[in-house]
């Protein structure tokens, strides 16, 4: 084939358009969005709106439409509100899956172009490399070292190696040499393929794959939230019935239907109390919108369940290179065995990539061309043979014929070149104590060794069958990034262990984790150990051992596991192809945005776009704030329903007519309207607590609601209740007739206390006014506040309170509701005062010298 077929500017922006209109994306099946009616009747038949339902009919029935036609206009604010937190969710999580939707590199307009994998089309020129997932079917124009994982098309575990078309041979098997199918995994080398098959056409397609999204399991949190519904659900319809019956009870007077009609509206009322109907939105709304703020911090979030796991994590294993270094090396010392630097530097180069992407290769090409030694002069020989590098062997090698004459240029792990080099035990020794030397400054060490056959038939078929001149040892600097040593003690404090995986020298290693602060710096074990371990040895010895040297992807599934058999949930971080499994297998599996595989990045739970180990440290602080404001959002819906709840329950008890209940439907409905934003915007937007990375990670098997937290908002609702009812009490009974004002009054408790509730709970030890002065820049709180109070306002002194059933305020009766919501809740202060005070160092070491 020739050039003229295969065109290498590739197609135009405006051909691509055109062929995505002929044949559409490229995905196996489109994604079918729900129907925005169908979201809006799930809304409708969820209990506490088909009980708002019956309530409205049942106010048409008495003879009441007014209230009816509030209650209904109540019910679509809810419903809006509803619907609209839903529509901005799901927005955030199309846009977070478009964040995380595989990329390609194509060729369009003459230049290289990254775009969405879906966006191909037949004709593109894509550009792949080692850790891709290939996304279409197409024919190799072009090729480097290139092999394939075919094994998810074809079930054979050897890799296939490819080979351009213009270099292909006939063959009569159907799966190509010179052809490249979508699902399939780079595992080696680089190619330019041109599109020839796109979504459903391709062979991965064709096979029928079952591309529907597998029914999403439950999440811990969902599970314990939908248990707490279905309980109070069930409480509630017990209430309801014993509330229906009490009522019919104490109305002797009124007509039978009448008298059945009311014991259903003050049962009804309690059950529409009762059901913490907020419950979903807050895990719906919390963990997209904590996914999408990470998102904005360089985290993006592929699966949110790991927003829950965040908080619980207590060890995080992560590569040296890249994560905690700044993955910028520079060659800091060059060690000839022979005293001949230019000679060492030039095998060295011959032993690099001609179009390398490994920052170590980089530096050394810099290296050489610093000397004088250009990239043209090094490369300008012919290629003859590649020695490919693996994990196994950490060593690679060049066969190069340069200068007339076939020179083998190999390169690697000291430990592994060593091996093949022939050397008296004067110079083994010379050479070992360099090594050690570099490898105590922190230097990544790098053994160059050659090889000169006198003619092609005398080079060996394996590196490990060279027997090389040792020409001597390269070190190269990768400085730790600035801000690790101060991440590293945080997370110390914050009882989060590091664990370091490299695979460098156990030396190199140590002194690096030595300079960053990391406890138990001198304890290592190597990859050779690791071979030899069972692993019952293996889970001893993790408890005390924070660096794992020589190691090999296939190594970290076994790291994992054994931390995890010790109770531990483990993060893993990762960036190669064999890294996927041991990310899947880890609780969070953080691939690297910039420098991991599409295989890793598929595999993980979080990208991290920068590769940033401080961006780790901050995704795991807001993972704990996004998991404590769930906790207060949740004690915060059982606090203000109580309160509600226990009205409607009382009131009937207490033999109060149905006319004269501090609670009413429409007035449940009126609350609830203020719950909602109140849990979906102001609790979603607490700011970490200040000693959030002071505790200790979260036990895992915790319940959402703790004793704790439940008795705390038990006490607070019930004191919360005595305010309101109680004034409204002692009002009806100084005037029975004055129903209206009594409700007014306590209805303005419940509606102030809410007010001072947020700003109370919103930090477990700062006191309110702290937590004011955080969130007094915020405009979305205040707005809500403001709203709230206005509303407090409007029903108050406008027409609207004679549709309520409500009466103005005097000055003095609103500063004194006021004053009595915030004796309610304020009191809480005084309880973090002493929490504060007993906690206090003096008060511990009084304590404990008494």
């Amino acid at each position: 084939m020739t050039d003229k077929t295969y065109p290498m500017e590739g197609l135009t922006s405006a051909e691509a358009g055109k062929l995505q209109e002929k044949y559409g994306k490229n995905e196996l099946a489109s994604q079918k969005k729900e129907n925005f009616f169908i979201k809006v009747l799930h809304i409708i038949s969820e209990p506490m709106f088909l009980l708002l339902l019956v309530a409205a009919i049942i106010y048409f029935i008495l003879g009441e439409p007014r209230d009816g036609t509030i209650m209904l206009i109540f019910v679509v604010g809810i419903i809006s509100i509803d619907v609209i937190q839903e529509w901005k969710t799901d927005k955030t999580l199309s846009a977070l899956k478009d964040l995380s939707a595989p990329h390609v590199t194509v060729i369009r307009d003459g230049k290289e172009t990254h775009i969405a994998s879906a966006d191909l089309v037949p004709g593109d020129l894509m550009m792949i490399y080692e850790g891709v997932k290939i996304p279409a079917d197409g024919i190799v124009v072009k090729c480097s070292d290139l092999c394939v994982d075919e094994s998810s098309l074809t079930g054979e575990a050897e890799g296939m190696w490819k080979v351009s078309i213009e270099n292909a041979e006939p063959s009569g098997d159907y799966w190509r040499k010179d052809y490249c199918y979508a699902g399939t995994l780079v595992t080696q080398g680089t190619a330019v393929v041109q599109v020839d098959r796109i979504g459903a056409s391709t062979e991965y397609g064709k096979i029928g794959v079952n591309v529907a999204a597998a029914p999403e399991e439950p999440t811990p949190l969902q599970k314990q939230t939908g248990s707490l519904v279905k309980l109070c659900a069930g409480i509630a319809a017990v209430l309801f019935a014993l509330v229906g019956v009490v009522t019919y009870i104490n109305i002797p007077d009124h007509a039978f239907g009448d008298r059945i009609i009311e014991s259903i509206l003050s049962g009804i009322t309690l059950a529409m109390a009762m059901i913490p109907e907020e419950f979903p939105v807050i895990l719906t709304v919390f963990l997209s919108m904590g996914a999408w703020r990470l998102a904005k911090k360089q985290s993006l979030v592929r699966k949110l369940p790991s927003v829950e796991t965040l908080g619980a994590m207590s060890v995080l294993c992560v590569d040296k290179t890249g994560t905690i270094t700044m993955n910028q090396m520079t060659v800091q010392d060059i060690w000839a065995a022979h005293g001949d630097e230019n000679s060492l530097c030039e095998i060295m180069g011959l032993g690099c990539e001609t179009d390398t992407y490994d920052p170590m290769e980089k530096a050394m090409l810099a290296h050489c061309e610093k000397l004088g030694i250009s990239t043209e002069h090094i490369f300008s020989g012919k290629l003859i043979m590649e020695y490919a590098f693996t994990n196994e062997l950490k060593m690679m090698g060049h066969v190069w014929l340069h200068d007339n004459k076939i020179i083998i240029a190999a390169k690697g792990s000291p430990e592994r070149i060593l091996t093949i080099c022939q050397l008296s035990e004067k110079e083994r020794k010379a050479a070992e104590n360099k090594i050690r030397e570099m490898s105590e400054q922190g230097l990544r060490v790098i053994a160059v060794g050659t090889m000169k056959p006198q003619a092609k038939a005398d080079i060996p078929a394996q590196i490990t069958d060279c027997s090389l001149t040792l020409c001597g040892l390269v070190g190269l600097a990768d400085p730790p990034r600035e801000t690790v040593k101060n991440d590293i003690a945080i997370c110390n404090k914050a009882g989060i262990r590091v664990v370091m995986i490299t695979g460098d020298n156990g030396i190199t290693a140590a002194s690096i984790a030595k300079k960053i602060g990391m406890p138990n710096s001198d304890h290592i074990i190597t990859g050779d150990m690791l071979n030899e371990m069972t692993d019952e040895a293996l889970r001893e010895r993790v408890k005390d051992v924070s660096i794992f040297s020589r190691v090999v992807p296939e190594h970290k599934m076994r790291i994992v596991k054994a931390f995890k058999d010790n109770g531990e949930i483990v993060a893993m971080t990762g960036d190669g192809v064999n890294d996927a499994p041991a990310l899947k297998y880890a609780d969070i599996g953080i691939a690297m945005g910039k420098r991991g595989s599409e295989v890793s990045r598929e595999a993980a739970d979080l990208i991290l776009m920068d590769d940033n180990f401080s961006t780790i440290v901050d995704t795991v602080k807001d993972g704990r704030r996004i998991y404590d404001n769930i906790r207060k959002a949740v004690g915060y819906v059982f606090t203000i329903h109580i309160p509600i709840a226990f009205a409607s329950l009382l009131a009937p008890m207490m033999g109060i007519s149905p006319a004269s209940l501090l609670l009413l439907p429409l007035h449940v409905v009126l609350l609830e309207l203020i719950i909602d934003p109140t849990c979906s915007i102001v609790l979603e937007r607490q700011p970490a607590e200040t000693d959030i990375m002071d505790r200790k990670p979260r036990n895992p098997k915790e319940k959402l609601l703790t004793t704790r937290v439940l008795l705390k908002s038990v006490l607070q609702g019930l004191v919360i209740f005595g305010a309101s009812f109680g004034t409204y009490y002692s009002v009806l009974s100084q005037n029975p007739d004055n129903a209206p004002l009594a409700r007014a009054m306590g209805l303005a408790i419940i509606m102030l206390a809410n007010l001072f509730l947020v700003q109370v709970n919103s930090s477990n030890h700062d006191f309110a006014i702290q937590s004011a002065k955080r969130l007094a820049k915020d405009k979305v709180i205040w707005a809500v506040n403001i709203v709230t109070i206005a509303g407090l306002l409007a029903i108050l002194y406008t027409p609207l309170n004679g549709f309520l059933k409500l009466t103005p305020l005097t000055g003095v009766q609103l500063l004194t509701v006021f004053g009595i919501a915030a004796v309610a809740v304020l009191w809480y202060e005084i309880v973090k005062l002493i929490k504060k005070l007993y906690s206090s160092p003096i008060i511990k070491t009084h304590t404990s010298r008494t």
